[in-house]
């Protein structure tokens, strides 16, 4: 494990303790380094109407956006379990807009056992800004629409 990861999963172990999951106990932190080359860390923070959890790679990813950097170059999560958890679909997708495809996310259980995925292998297909291209939205005429 290089030294910037090595680094990133114990911010990434330190937030996972700071980490409000009062119903799950379910307690996860994670670590974004920026392309600025500093560190980011979250936690999830978990609220009693489970849809407005956050997530801990959100709350990183907020983190690095509030100072001012757009682009992730790697990223580190950790859980307190032990099977490896990936990201889930909203993490996956906020990640997907501000990195690379080919970027690693690195993740760890609570042995330290790692599984290294890249955006494109954890979400293939992407929804991305290529699908919002004015050329590809062009108004359409509801008379004219086929369905299939």
């Amino acid at each position: 494990m290089n030294d910037n990861i090595h680094q990133m999963h114990t911010k990434a172990l330190k937030a996972m303790k700071n980490a409000y999951a009062p119903y799950s106990n379910f307690y996860v932190g994670a670590c974004i380094l920026g392309d600025n080359d500093n560190y980011y860390a979250g936690c999830n923070v978990e609220n009693i109407s489970y849809s407005l959890t956050i997530c801990a790679e959100r709350n990183a990813i907020g983190n690095m956006v509030t100072n001012n950097v757009k682009k992730i170059k790697a990223i580190v999560i950790v859980a307190n379990c032990d099977k490896i958890v990936a990201p889930c679909g909203a993490c996956r997708q906020t990640m997907g807009e501000l990195a690379d495809p080919n970027m690693k996310v690195y993740m760890f259980n609570r042995m330290g056992d790692c599984k290294i995925r890249t955006i494109a292998e954890l979400l293939p297909d992407a929804f991305d800004t290529e699908i919002l291209d004015a050329k590809n939205n062009e108004e359409i005429n509801l008379d004219q629409a086929t369905t299939s």
